[in-house]
């Protein structure tokens, strides 16, 4: 898409891309990216189709030509206390104005966007045919993948390591086992526990255990921020 856009004149195209997404634990990245219209790097497509090491080798090189790189993080606590939708929309655009730089047109993946600061498109799988898009999946996956291998050392027992906060049947099974940790999503089906079929919230047997040991009112009231180190103090 860039040749195309280049030649009707648009020659700074950032694209812009986010995932975690669709994670139970964790936050969201978002990342703006901007490329030199020449640029051409090998193996360069959506991070879904790339192994770790590719997209480790991508994300040097596309901070080493890129013209602009912007990332931004949205916590968990506040995708449960803002919406999924509003933060990912905010994180857009954040990283668009992260940039430093204003790009002469933007190429979201999948998102249709109102009062972007310059001309831009959302395309459905822009990360296939677009560079800056796949440029911007890359360095949010490997920003992303970074954040959740470091929360694995603090809770080992859900996998983050590997599955990186999503829904793995591992994960699954580590939270009926244990309940949720403070890094997950509490707003997400599921992640408290399940509805019966009368309706009633059917927490996950250790939240059942902290609701008895009287843990479970401290740990809902305490700001969100403070999460980690409440439960550092139980420990």
């Amino acid at each position: 898409m860039e040749e195309r856009l280049a030649a009707a004149g648009f020659e700074r195209v950032a694209g812009v891309d986010e995932v975690g997404r669709g994670a139970l634990a964790g936050p969201l990245i978002a990342a703006a990216v901007i490329l030199p219209v020449e640029a051409r790097l090998e193996g360069l497509r959506d991070s879904k189709l790339c192994t770790a090491r590719q997209r480790e080798r991508l994300a040097r090189q596309i901070h080493e030509i890129a013209l602009a790189v912007s990332i931004v993080r949205v916590q968990h606590w506040r995708i449960d206390r803002e919406g999924l939708q509003r933060c990912n929309l905010q994180a857009l655009r954040k990283a668009v104005k992260g940039l430093g730089t204003e790009p002469d047109y933007l190429l979201i993946d999948g998102f249709r966007m109102k009062r972007l600061p310059c001309p831009g498109l959302g395309v459905k799988k822009a990360d296939a045919v677009s560079r800056n898009v796949a440029a911007a999946s890359i360095v949010a996956k490997v920003h992303r993948d970074r954040i959740m291998s470091r929360y694995h050392r603090r809770f080992p027992d859900y996998g983050f390591s590997s599955n990186k906060g999503y829904g793995t049947r591992h994960h699954w099974k580590a939270l009926e086992r244990l309940g949720p940790s403070p890094l997950h999503r509490r707003s997400f089906f599921g992640v408290l526990g399940f509805r019966d079929e009368n309706g009633v919230l059917r927490p996950h047997g250790a939240r059942q255990s902290l609701q008895e040991e009287g843990l479970l009112e401290d740990l809902e009231e305490a700001p969100a921020e403070d999460l980690q180190d409440l439960v550092e103090e139980r420990g």
